[in-house]
C-alpha cells in the first residue's frame, strides 16, 4: 500500500470517528437518558442534510438562472462563490429547522433542565454549529481522505445503525416472534437489492464517437474512436434522499399559512404521514419526477454536442451541432426513464415488505443506495490511487469527461457522473 493511500485512509477513519463520537454528545439543557445511546438529541442530530438540501436547491436554481450556470462553469473562482452561497443557504435552513426542533423539544421532552428562551437559543446555536462543523469535516474528508465526505458521513450514520437492527432481528428469531422462513426471505431480498443497486450503478450507456486527426500545439493527435459514457442512473441517490421533500415542503408552507388544526389540513397530513399507501404513492412519484429534474441539471446534451464539435468529434451517422444535441437528448431521456424506474423500485420494494408483508425490520432502499454507492466510490478511488500513474484516467477518456462535465477542461469528472455543483461531486 502506498504511503499516501495509507495516510488518506487513516485520515478518513479518524474523521469518521470524530463524527461518531459527536453523536453521543447530548444537547445542552437536556438531561441524558441512559436508555438512549447517541443520535436522538446529540449535537449532530441534524446531520448534514441542510447542506445537501441547500446544494440541491442551488443546483435546481441554476436550471433557471443563467448567472448561476455561468458561475458554476466559470472555473475555480465561480465554484468558490457557489460554495459560499451553498453554505449560507445551508446555515439559514439549519437555523429554521433547528428552531422548530428546539420548540418541539421544549414541548415534548420531559427531562429539560430549564426550558425557555435560553434553551431555544442554545439548542438552535448548538445544532446549527454541529451542521456547520460537519460541512467542514466532510470537505476535509473529500480533500485529504478517501471518497466523498458527504456520502461517507451519510454512510457512517447508516452503518452505525445496522448492527443493532440485525441484532434485533436475531433476537426476535430466537424468541420465536419471527419465523426463520421470514428472516430468510428478508435476507434474500437484501442480497437481491444490493445486487440490483451494484448492477445499475455500474451500468453505462455508451455513445460511440469518432475524432478526426488534429493538431494541438506542437503535437498532432491521430484519429481515434472512443465513446461518451452515460450512467443509466445519472441522478445518483439524491432523488431518494430529497424526493419526498418535493411534497413535504408545500405541506409545511400550507401549515404555516393556514390553521394547522383545520379538519381539511389534518386529513391531508393524515393521508401523507400516517396512511402508508398515501406516503408510498407520493414518495414514489416524487422520486421518479426528481430523477428527471436532477438529471436535467447535471447532464447537458447541448454542451456535450458543442464540446464534440469544437474537438472535431462526431457520432457516426449523426450530423454535428443541433442533430447531435437532439440525439444525445433522446439517449439521456431513455436512460433517465430506466434510472428513475430503478430508483423508485429500490425505494418501494422494501417499503412494501415492511408495511404489507408483516416484516418487523428491513433495510430501506435509501440506506442500501447510500452504502453501495459509497463503497463503489471508495473502491474506485482506492483502485485509481493504487494502479494509475499521475495524470492517468481510470475510466472514460478525457474527451468523454469534458463533454459531459461542462467544466470546460478534461478530467474534472467521470462521464455522466459529473456534478455541476461542487458539493455534490462524487
Amino acid at each position: 500500500m502506498k504511503p499516501e493511500l495509507a495516510r488518506r485512509i487513516a485520515f478518513t477513519l479518524g474523521a469518521l470517528l470524530v463524527f461518531r463520537l459527536g453523536t453521543y454528545l447530548p444537547l445542552p439543557g437536556i438531561t441524558p437518558d441512559p436508555r438512549v445511546t447517541g443520535g436522538s438529541f446529540s449535537i449532530f442530530s441534524l446531520s448534514i442534510l441542510p447542506y445537501i438540501s441547500a446544494a440541491i436547491l442551488i443546483q435546481l436554481l441554476s436550471m433557471v438562472s443563467s448567472k448561476l450556470r455561468a458561475l458554476i462553469r466559470s472555473g475555480d473562482a465561480g465554484r468558490r462563490k457557489i460554495r459560499r452561497y451553498t453554505i449560507g443557504l445551508a446555515v439559514l435552513l439549519a437555523v429554521l429547522q433547528t428552531f422548530g426542533m428546539a420548540s418541539g423539544l421544549q414541548r415534548g421532552v420531559p427531562n429539560l433542565v430549564e426550558p425557555g428562551a435560553l434553551f431555544l437559543l442554545s439548542t438552535t446555536v448548538t445544532l446549527t454549529g454541529g451542521t456547520v462543523f460537519l460541512i467542514w469535516l466532510s470537505e476535509q474528508i473529500t480533500a485529504r481522505g478517501i471518497g466523498n465526505g458527504l456520502a461517507l458521513i451519510l454512510f457512517a450514520d447508516v452503518a452505525a445503525e445496522m448492527p443493532a437492527a440485525i441484532g434485533s432481528m436475531v433476537e426476535l428469531t430466537r424468541q420465536g416472534a419471527v419465523s426463520l422462513a421470514r428472516v430468510s426471505l428478508v435476507t434474500i431480498l437484501w442480497v437481491a437489492l444490493v445486487g440490483l443497486v451494484v448492477l445499475m450503478e455500474l451500468a453505462r450507456r455508451r455513445v460511440p464517437v469518432e475524432f478526426s486527426a488534429r493538431k494541438l500545439g506542437d503535437h498532432r493527435l491521430p484519429a481515434q474512436s472512443t465513446d461518451l459514457s452515460l450512467k443509466l442512473n445519472s441522478a445518483g441517490l439524491m432523488p431518494t434522499v430529497v424526493g419526498p421533500w418535493l411534497y413535504m415542503l408545500p405541506l409545511s408552507i400550507v401549515g404555516l399559512v393556514f390553521d394547522p388544526n383545520s379538519p381539511w389540513l389534518a386529513t391531508i397530513y393524515g393521508l401523507v404521514t400516517q396512511a402508508p399507501w398515501g406516503r408510498l404513492i407520493l414518495s414514489s412519484v416524487a422520486i421518479f419526477i426528481f430523477a428527471f429534474i436532477y438529471t436535467a441539471s447535471v447532464v447537458d446534451p447541448d454542451h456535450a454536442a458543442d464540446s464534440l464539435k469544437q474537438r472535431g468529434g462526431v457520432i457516426p451517422d449523426i450530423e454535428p451541432g443541433e442533430a447531435t444535441a437532439a440525439h444525445l437528448d433522446r439517449v439521456v431521456s431513455y436512460t433517465t426513464c430506466v434510472g428513475a424506474a430503478y430508483l423508485t423500485a429500490v425505494f418501494l420494494i422494501p417499503e412494501l415488505f415492511l408495511n404489507y408483508a408483516q416484516v418487523p425490520f428491513i433495510l430501506g432502499g435509501t440506506s442500501v443506495l447510500i452504502v453501495v454507492c459509497t463503497v463503489l466510490d471508495i473502491e474506485t478511488q482506492v483502485r485509481g490511487r493504487t494502479l494509475t500513474k499521475p495524470g492517468a484516467f481510470t475510466h472514460e477518456t478525457d474527451s468523454s469527461r469534458a463533454a459531459w462535465s461542462g467544466q470546460g477542461h478534461p478530467g474534472t469528472a467521470s462521464g455522466s457522473e459529473a456534478r455541476h455543483h461542487p458539493a455534490l461531486d462524487r
